[in-house]
């Protein structure tokens, strides 16, 4: 398994830019060129990383191999799948997705739903959200789906107000009632956990709560029911670019990842911070 450095980061999306015009002709050979027995897959390390590993076992029962290299954020996924340089990602859901492809012009699908993390609040230097006081702190996502997931449930919890018909897309602008006068401190999903000392209390999406050995049933505050609209609004899934999806090596991919043993897997492992998702 491979890691992708912040200069090889830098390096990729200048690449992106630089090759626009080869795009077409890269985006062609994904899932088609080189060893259709290989299927090149970027993700997040946890958990989608440790579930690949998993499924790679039972991909080489199918006749494939499965490459994956580790990603730290949620741009660079997107970008090399649309490049062509890679078969698949597996991190994100399908609002993010959607949301990922209007700003940045890609043309990435959803082949297939896999899992869900339930969003938490978890403890900064206040335990309990009975401790709240006023002017207290809060860390959330600032990507446009993750900072409305987190608002969305600190609503749920009595601590802010949002206007009538704000759900997917809320952000802070639209919080009507304030009574604790939080202060909201927006940063990137992957750094949210990192000012767990420095803050009242953080919002994390399921992945980077595992990254920083939180346990979603032992250690949140609150979190979102996995029977909940939002929970089964954010599955994360295999993304793809448009056309590739029924691609015979995407279809394997998904079908691993959807097996009962990749069930048991994830029921065995994550203690409810990771749910098998039952759908398509």
């Amino acid at each position: 398994m491979k890691k992708i450095s912040a200069k090889r980061v830098i390096c990729l999306a200048l690449s992106l830019v630089l090759t626009a015009g080869l795009l077409s002709g890269c985006a062609g050979a994904a899932g088609k060129g080189g060893n259709d027995k290989t299927i090149k897959i970027a993700a997040s390390p946890v958990p989608h990383a440790e579930i690949l590993e998993e499924a790679a076992k039972i991909l080489e029962g199918y006749g494939y191999k499965l490459e994956i290299t580790e990603f730290e954020d949620y741009v660079q996924p997107n970008l090399v799948v649309e490049s062509g340089e890679f078969d698949a990602n597996y991190m994100e859901h399908v609002p993010y997705l959607n949301s990922f492809n209007e700003e940045q012009g890609t043309h990435l699908v959803d082949a297939g739903d896999i899992h869900y993390e339930p969003f938490g609040i978890y403890p900064g230097t206040k335990k309990t959200l009975d401790e709240i006081a006023d002017g207290d702190t809060i860390a959330i996502p600032n990507d446009t789906t993750n900072e409305a997931r987190a608002l969305l449930l600190l609503q749920d919890n009595g601590l802010l107000k949002l206007k009538d018909g704000a759900s997917l897309t809320a952000t802070v602008n639209d919080i009507t009632e304030n009574p604790y006068n939080i202060e909201f401190v927006e940063l990137e999903a992957a750094q949210v956990a990192r000012v767990v000392n420095e803050v009242s209390y953080v919002v994390l999406n399921g992945n980077y709560a595992l990254e920083a050995g939180y346990s979603v049933g032992h250690d949140s505050i609150a979190y979102e029911a996995t029977d909940s609209v939002a929970a089964q609004t954010y599955v994360n899934i295999i993304a793809v670019l448009e056309g590739h999806e029924n691609d015979e090596k995407i279809k394997a991919l998904v079908k691993a990842l959807k097996s009962d043993d990749i069930k048991k897997f994830i029921e065995d492992k994550y203690d409810g911070a990771v749910v098998f998702y039952e759908g398509k």
